[in-house]
């Protein structure tokens, strides 16, 4: 601990986990558009997380949404590593978040909630993953309907991670509408069915 200033490790800390701000997820090179930020795309994973856990009679709220905050804080120091970079290099997560925690009074509460995120058994951990994937989904969806046709490769794939009954329902919702249904359908109102039904021939 900091003798000067016993909080100077959690500024410390705080600067670091600001990185996820900067850091790019790199598996948008790959899909030919679009960019995202770690940060960007944990905001998305607890807003989704929260939905999924609306449709549980018993869910510790907290406890999912901590692992929500928290599954990607590592990194801040590996970066971030898609399906193509692990063919070929070994990411210790483990040890970056071993590493960020130490000087914590309270790291390991971060590191305990980072192994039960990697575990993926408790329920909560479970929706977490499934927000994860519904994220990427809804990214997915909004680059299919703006005329990415590679995006579709990969829907099935992930699809096929989701474990809860919610999520999986969720995905459907979110594959039946346009990304921007939201809001097309308050101004558009009844010209919005037959920009969805032209838009659907298109797609056939």
């Amino acid at each position: 601990m900091d003798k000067k200033n016993s909080l100077s490790p959690v500024a410390r800390f705080l600067y670091e986990s600001s990185m996820l701000k900067k850091i790019l997820r790199t598996g948008y090179p790959f899909l030919g558009k679009g960019e995202e930020s770690v940060a960007a795309h944990t905001f998305g994973v607890l807003m989704a997380a929260f939905a999924i856990a609306k449709e549980f009679d018993s869910v510790n709220m907290e406890r999912l949404l901590q692992l929500c905050l928290f599954h990607d804080l590592p990194e801040a120091r590996t970066g971030d590593a898609n399906a193509v970079n692990k063919m070929y290099v070994s990411v210790d997560e483990d040890k970056a978040a071993k590493d960020m925690a130490k000087e914590l009074e309270w790291g390991n509460e971060i590191y305990e909630l980072l192994k039960e995120y990697w575990d993926a058994k408790s329920l909560e951990s479970q929706i977490a993953h499934d927000a994860d994937q519904l994220d990427m989904l809804l990214s997915l969806k909004e680059h299919l309907d703006t005329g990415s046709k590679d995006a579709a490769i990969w829907i099935p794939y992930v699809k096929a991670r989701l474990k809860t009954e919610p999520a999986k329902k969720l995905a459907e919702s979110i594959l039946n509408e346009h990304w921007a249904s939201w809001w097309m359908r308050s101004l558009l109102g009844k010209n919005y069915k037959n920009y969805k039904t032209n838009n659907n021939k298109k797609g056939e």
